[in-house]
């Protein structure tokens, strides 16, 4: 008796185990180069998770190079003071773009709450600031901003194509910090406000020449070396402001390439 019964199992065993039957498939094509480079944001989002050696990453987009030149010379483009409220303590020769620094009073408490929440919950003090054109004047006011109010950070700061943001004196009280300001062939967001109206780069610029396919190093505020931004862009009508999207290695910057 018990051989039938384990002959009939083994035998409800083996349909049970017969090949499923599959379903139609559509054929596998090649995707378009238009959605490969589609995914290209999303594979720089994941990268940056290994990159940023457990860093909080503060990132600030930039806006529309045409627009971004009539707002670094509009009403307010003259330096101002910091504001007390925002940079208790520092001193009231540093001054900034009036634009700039409205701009940057409409996010910064909400930035500096942020850092705080994600600092307590990853107990990491490293922050990196990085940010394109407009993206970069706000990532600079925001590493000083920081770096006031939280006073045991330390802070890494990367700009592409920025533009100057303060007066020599806030060029000066950036010289102490971690900065890298990229600016690329003929940009002219760098080389805007003019240094007439009493504005300065900091130090810490690396210039990206097409021209050779060579970096330069560009040691002081605004070299005037014709590998260097200051230097190589006399006015805005020498320049091309494609140059501003880049590409900075190889990567486009802007909406319009997301």
């Amino acid at each position: 008796m018990l051989l039938p019964t384990l002959f009939f199992l083994a035998q409800a065993l083996v349909s049970a185990l017969a090949a499923p039957v599959l379903n139609e498939r559509a054929s596998v094509t090649a995707a378009s180069a238009s959605v490969v480079s589609s995914f290209t944001p999303y594979i720089q989002f994941a990268r940056a998770a290994y990159c940023t050696e457990d860093s909080i990453v503060v990132a600030h987009e930039g806006t529309d190079p045409t627009q971004f030149l009539s707002l670094v010379n509009d009403a307010d483009f003259f330096p101002d003071a910091m504001d007390q409220a925002y940079f208790p303590g520092i001193s009231s020769s540093i001054l900034v773009h009036g634009g700039f620094q409205d701009t940057f009073k409409r996010s910064a408490s909400s930035i500096l709450a942020a850092v705080k929440k994600v600092m307590a919950a990853k107990s990491s003090s490293k922050v990196t600031l990085v940010g394109h054109s407009l993206g970069g004047a706000l990532a600079l006011l925001d590493t000083v901003y920081l770096k006031i109010q939280i006073p045991s950070i330390t802070t890494k700061t990367v700009t592409l194509g920025g533009p100057r943001v303060g007066n020599p004196a806030f060029a000066s009280y950036l010289g102490s910090f971690d900065l890298t300001r990229i600016t690329h062939e003929l940009d002219p967001i760098p080389i805007v406000p003019g240094r007439g109206l009493g504005f300065a780069h900091p130090q810490g610029e690396v210039h990206q020449s097409s021209a050779d396919d060579k970096w330069y190093n560009c040691p002081g505020s605004d070299n005037t070396d014709l590998r260097c931004s200051t230097g190589n862009v006399l006015n805005i009508f020498l320049s091309d402001i494609v140059d501003h999207l880049g590409p900075y290695n190889n990567l486009w910057v802007g909406t319009i390439y997301c």
